[in-house]
């Protein structure tokens, strides 16, 4: 298994605070003989978005239900903010929100009058609750809104509802299941949007989980694949492309592998022994006019490559580079393992 390293532990390359926001530890949940959640440890820091990635099944929705108090481990603790959920639940509500995956709808009831529920529940009073309701309706950009019943609302903006309810008491945690699930492409971009604005600009910590891995790979700094109740990898997204091990002293880091994708006029007779050859080459296929090679070279090498093809007098139309995604990564990690 691979673990997160200090360096990956990191929020945008920066220096780690003295304590993370997130800090689980060896965390158990068992349901007689199913092992749900099975020895989970990892940590993560203000202004970091981690993703919480695994197939149906893997634990996900459990592990996060036991961080936000909603059920007890069965060993184990997690801290929130350096509170255990075992031993300190309430403080540690008062610094976490939780999304999950379900809406809950109320009928008879409009957007503001929601909030304002939420916002009574958390103990806010008078011009303090105004202040609450006001904020998140102005960030989730909820107001033209306010006074339409939620059970009309569209899937996106209940979940921009959600997740304002989820925020109305400023938690410095937030720990989101799938909230991008259902959502047309418009509102998977504005939520995301959303997510980067509260890491970056607020400096909350936000453990999402979700299955559209191509939205993770753009807004997390590191991700947690889990499968089977097991983390399998850790880390940042760039480290597990490149096969989820640190170099040690004296070793060399593991090569991130490119698709290049070259596309020529004329002959391709000589064209795949040719490139076999080449500095960087891991291997060839050629069919048609398109060669697709894996390349471990950094750009200056891909440069190179491309000059070296047009100086040997290879007609290039087209040279394309595409490194390995979070969704082949995962492929890649998991076995499609069941409980």
């Amino acid at each position: 298994m691979t673990t997160v390293t200090d360096e990956t532990e990191r929020s945008h390359g920066e220096s780690p605070p003295a304590s993370p926001s997130i800090e689980v530890r060896n965390l158990h949940r068992f349901f007689g003989t199913l092992r749900a959640v099975d020895d989970v440890s990892f940590k993560a820091f203000p202004g970091q978005v981690m993703g919480f990635i695994g197939p149906n099944g893997a634990g996900k929705t459990t592990a996060m239900r036991i961080l936000a108090t909603l059920d007890l481990p069965t060993a184990g603790d997690a801290l929130i903010c350096s509170e255990s959920v075992i031993d300190e639940p309430d403080q540690v509500r008062r610094v976490l929100g939780f999304m999950p995956d379900s809406f809950g709808r109320y009928p008879n009831m409009n957007i503001l009058e929601y909030l304002d529920f939420f916002a009574r529940a958390y103990g806010f009073r008078g011009a303090g609750r105004r202040d609450a309701i006001e904020r998140v309706v102005d960030f989730t950009e909820l107001g033209p809104l306010a006074s339409k019943q939620i059970d009309t609302l569209s899937k996106g903006m209940s979940q921009r509802l959600c997740l304002g309810r989820t925020l109305i008491h400023d938690p410095d945690v937030l720990i989101l299941d799938e909230p991008a699930a259902g959502l047309d492409p418009r509102a998977r971009v504005e939520l995301r949007e959303l997510i980067q604005l509260l890491a970056t600009q607020m400096q909350k910590t936000v453990l999402i989980s979700s299955h559209i891995l191509t939205e993770l790979g753009e807004i997390c700094d590191s991700v947690v694949i889990i499968e089977a109740g097991r983390i399998l990898a850790s880390g940042s997204i760039e480290e597990l492309q490149r096969g989820g091990m640190e170099a040690g002293e004296g070793e060399e880091e593991s090569p991130l592998l490119a698709e290049i994708v070259v596309t020529v006029l004329g002959s391709t007779d000589e064209l795949e022994r040719w490139l076999v050859q080449q500095p960087f080459v891991e291997r060839v296929s050629v069919a048609g006019q398109r060669a697709t090679v894996s390349f471990s070279g950094d750009d200056d090498a891909q440069h190179e490559l491309l000059k070296a093809l047009v100086n040997s007098g290879v007609r290039v139309v087209s040279f394309e580079a595409k490194t390995q995604t979070l969704e082949d990564t995962f492929m890649r990690i998991t076995r499609g393992e069941l409980q």
